[in-house]
């Protein structure tokens, strides 16, 4: 634990809870007045993870560099009242008035417990769970429409398969994760409908062992490209370069682990939706409750392609992206129907990126072999 860690987490529990409670609502009042805005960090690992974390912290450091502007940062925050601890910490000891908490289980219940408590300190949560009809107006949500490009990795997948079976490595089966695996299902079935895509969840964000034994479970099974959603995706890109295998990223650019293996990967460029917030907090604007974006947007991104990618998966992949920047590419349309044949998606309907019914995916394609 670091000495910044300690602070934050125990220096609430030593003042005592009466007190911290007027220093906090004296500092989250003092803090909106304050030059330059306090911005507080939170991570759930580490911010070398090549992933999730990494992902947020490439994007805080360039905030850093914004006029007005102070970043304190934590990372290794586990899911449970340390984030409340840290959270508080932030605003009590360094005058945070925005916090991204950025990890999914922050939300239910520390922001929630938190927000009512600090009404001028603003929370950005990332993830989908924001609701207007009963969240504080000070918390919000921010995300990307990365399963664009996850859809684009489906495509360079299947073009680069020779067994035309997929794998996909994922943390829970929560609506964000349902997204990514089936965008990569339908980009790859889009080349070739015979491809299936087969899911293992390891139940958390980071199981590195568990991690390990899916990649080479499938493997196996012959597999002979992977994706995935955990939260550091090294030791899936890792092990399956070892087996000889190819891998979509994830989160970040992992190429660099794997340059042989690397085809191309599906990133994150938060310091849009950053800029989009922070600059609400620093003029005074309402709180932005719910922000999104995809790759038109330049909320996410594609890594660059590997050198084993074919000239025909790269023509297909830009042709499909540069109709999504266009905005008129629909991944999910009907007629759709989940893995066990019911249709989920009408024929003639269409869902638009911004559609909340999205947000609430509760089912898996067709050629996706797994469950919910």
């Amino acid at each position: 634990m670091t000495r910044s860690q300690w602070n934050r987490r125990d220096w609430l529990g030593n003042v005592g809870a009466a007190g911290a409670g007027l220093m906090t609502a004296g500092w989250s009042g003092l803090a909106l007045a304050q030059k330059p805005l306090t911005v507080g960090f939170i991570y759930v690992g580490p911010r070398d993870d090549y992933g999730y974390n990494q992902a947020h912290a490439e994007s805080a450091a360039l905030l850093k560099k914004m006029p007005g502007i102070k970043v304190v940062e934590e990372e290794n925050v586990p899911e449970t009242n340390a984030v409340q601890k840290t959270m508080q910490g932030m605003i009590a000891q360094d005058g945070a008035s925005l916090l991204f908490p950025t990890s999914f289980g922050y939300f239910d219940p520390h922001i929630l417990a938190l927000a009512p408590k600090y009404p001028n300190v603003r929370f950005a949560h990332c993830g989908g769970l924001w609701n207007e009809a009963k969240h504080p107006k000070n918390a919000g949500s921010f995300f990307g429409y990365i399963d664009e490009a996850q859809y684009l990795n489906g495509v360079v997948a299947a073009h680069v398969s020779k067994s035309k079976k997929l794998g996909f490595i994922a943390a829970k089966p929560i609506p964000q994760v349902l997204r990514n695996i089936n965008a990569f299902t339908m980009g790859a079935r889009s080349v070739n409908p015979a491809i299936t895509t087969t899911v293992i969840f390891t139940g958390d964000w980071s199981m590195p062992v568990k991690e390990a034994e899916a990649t080479n479970s499938l493997a196996d099974q012959g597999v002979d490209v992977f994706t995935m959603h955990v939260d550091g995706p090294k030791v899936i890109v890792e092990t399956a370069a070892k087996r000889g295998k190819s891998v979509c990223g994830y989160h970040a650019s992992q190429a660099k682990l794997a340059p042989q293996a690397y085809l191309t990967g599906a990133e994150w460029n938060w310091i849009t939706a950053y800029k989009q917030i922070v600059e609400a907090a620093q003029t005074g604007k309402p709180h932005p409750n719910f922000v999104r974006g995809g790759l038109k947007d330049g909320f996410v991104k594609s890594s660059p392609y590997g050198s084993s990618v074919p000239e025909g998966a790269r023509k297909q992949a830009e042709a499909v992206r540069a109709e999504m920047l266009k905005g008129s590419f629909d991944i999910f349309k009907g007629e759709l129907k989940d893995n066990t044949g019911k249709v989920v998606i009408a024929k003639g309907q269409v869902f638009k990126q911004t559609d909340m019914a999205l947000e609430g995916m509760n089912y898996l394609v067709e050629g996706v072999i797994g469950k919910v």
